[in-house]
């Protein structure tokens, strides 16, 4: 008999890939050859399935952490993992480091964005993506979480407030040299933008008269096949860009149903994720209707852990995401002491524990998903 989640039965892999995906384009245009890429990276790495299936994650979470599943709630980031965080400008032109992707942003336990991220360092580790002893790693992160959760959180300012950073390999926090070629070699879109895009490509603009060309860009694992849409312009002096994405709910509304799918007042939780966490925003990241809106720039880019140099701090990195995922959790300021109370009664090593064993769970469904 199939293990059940929520009361449902469990589908495999394979058919909750396909239920999912089925539900995601009835959400938004799927651009198809996007997404048998994304199945074929699934396939070649553990760490890429693990980016690329939250939405499996959300179904077999609560069935394989029950207890843990059932902590205090937050509006959690939900795919938290150690390639989740990145590099932005604030209003104040400050580069600012912290969690860049809140695409499944939803009300869950804490210890949900915690394990994800235990449990990323596992299957890392395993590659020999991160030297740090993953005893080592689940501790950094627990410490960085309590730490940040007791003083109120702090935004990651890299220049002033944290001047450690640099030992994560400063070479990975350089703009990359040939971004803006890159971006201007994507075919430009044939035909005439819509009204809804092209509203949400010139909102942050800043002058709606400048003439743009519009390119389609391919990103992301978790949202690989989503469409993405670029204008790029020349502004006194160098170029500019602006993406717009179709937000998709998250995939606990997929588990869950359409009960869960936005709060009350209109917004997304996207937007009151970043809106509430302990954060500098970046001004330019905003939501229009179902068009989420970024700036795209030289300084705004994902972090991959593996690329960083092997000399850097690892234990002070995971600590720094620890206090970040805390950054993000504060912003459910109503539940910091029932966590504290939550995380005061958990026996010693639960962390690790409880990421391991999802980390084997991810890894048995991806054996499966290879067909071995």
């Amino acid at each position: 008999m199939a293990k059940k989640a929520n009361g449902k039965a469990l589908k495999d892999i394979q058919e909750a890939t396909a239920s999912f995906e089925k539900w995601m384009r009835s959400c938004v245009p799927v651009v198809e050859s996007d997404l048998r890429l994304k199945h074929e990276q699934m396939k070649e790495d553990l760490f890429l399935f693990l980016r690329g299936t939250f939405y499996r994650w959300a179904q077999v979470w609560p069935e394989v952490c029950a207890d843990l599943a059932r902590g205090p709630k937050v509006l959690g980031t939900g795919d938290l993992h150690v390639n989740s965080f990145g590099t932005w400008r604030d209003v104040e032109g400050r580069l600012c480091w912290g969690v860049d992707d809140f695409d499944e942003s939803y009300p869950m336990a804490y210890t949900n964005d915690l394990v994800r991220l235990a449990a990323s360092v596992r299957i890392v580790i395993d590659a020999d993506g991160l030297a740090v002893k993953f005893k080592d790693g689940c501790d950094a992160i627990l410490e960085g979480y309590l730490q940040s959760l007791k003083e109120g959180g702090c935004p990651f300012v890299m220049e002033e407030n944290e001047p450690k950073l640099g030992k994560l390999g400063v070479e990975s926090f350089k703009p990359p040299k040939d971004f803006w070629e890159k971006l201007n070699h994507l075919p430009a879109m044939r035909g005439r933008t819509g009204p809804e895009l092209k509203r949400a490509l010139e909102k942050t603009l800043p002058d709606s008269r400048l003439e743009y060309k519009v390119v389609r860009r391919q990103a992301g694992m978790g949202s690989l096949g989503q469409e993405r849409f670029v204008a790029i312009a020349q502004w006194k002096g160098g170029f500019i860009a602006r993406e717009a994405k179709q937000s998709v709910p998250s995939s606990c509304v997929w588990v869950n149903g359409t009960a869960g799918r936005a709060p009350s007042d209109g917004q997304s939780y996207y937007q009151r994720t970043i809106g509430w966490a302990v954060r500098s925003r970046d001004p330019f990241q905003l939501m229009d209707g179902k068009w989420l809106i970024r700036r795209l720039s030289p300084d705004s880019n994902p972090i991959d852990i593996q690329t960083l140099p092997k000399i850097g701090d690892e234990e002070m990195l995971l600590h720094a995401m620890g206090a970040e995922a805390a950054n993000v959790h504060l912003g459910s300021r109503r539940q910091v002491r029932n966590i504290l109370v939550d995380l005061g009664k958990k026996k010693a090593g639960w962390l690790r524990d409880a990421a391991a064993e999802m980390a084997k769970v991810v890894e048995k469904d991806w054996d499966r998903y290879r067909g071995n």
